[in-house]
């Protein structure tokens, strides 16, 4: 859609599409990353469904940069609870845990590819009345341009 002398309805219209698609965007960004926790929770639960007592791991120092270490005692997990928080909590539990938070993010990832939807559908919406405006403003300028010729 050009928008050089347009109108100011289809102006708005534009800004609005604009917006709407910037908050798509958005909502598309974080059901991404929402989905990349999720597989890493995955990762971890196999992880603690798979070693035992004195397995051999690579942990990661940060700066990707790894060390090998020994599981002393798989009994006891540490896991991040939230809020800047983690407990302590025997294998199963952590399992458990970490088993929620996936649910929980597959309940955000829904809701928000829910948002989606509902933003395709007012997008759609917007382009149709800015297809509808656009239709006006060229019939009004052919009835326009038709006047002219007839009065010369």
């Amino acid at each position: 859609m050009s928008m050089g002398g347009a109108s100011p309805e289809l102006q708005e219209l534009s800004e609005q599409l604009q917006q709407l698609d910037a908050q798509q965007e958005e909502l598309e960004a974080q059901v991404e990353r929402l989905q990349d926790e999720q597989v890493e929770i995955t990762e971890a639960v196999d992880a603690l469904e798979s070693l035992e007592t004195g397995s051999t791991v690579q942990v990661p120092l940060g700066g990707g940069a790894y060390v090998r270490a020994t599981v002393e005692d798989i009994d006891e997990v540490i896991v991040d609870i939230g809020g800047g928080f983690a407990a302590e909590q025997e294998q199963e539990g952590a399992t458990e845990t970490l088993q929620t938070k996936r649910n929980t993010l597959s309940e955000h990832i829904d809701e928000t590819e829910a948002e989606i939807s509902e933003l395709e559908s007012e997008i759609d919406e917007v382009e149709q009345r800015a297809q509808q405006v656009q239709q006006q403003a060229q019939q009004q300028a052919m009835q326009q341009l038709q006047q002219g010729n007839e009065e010369q």
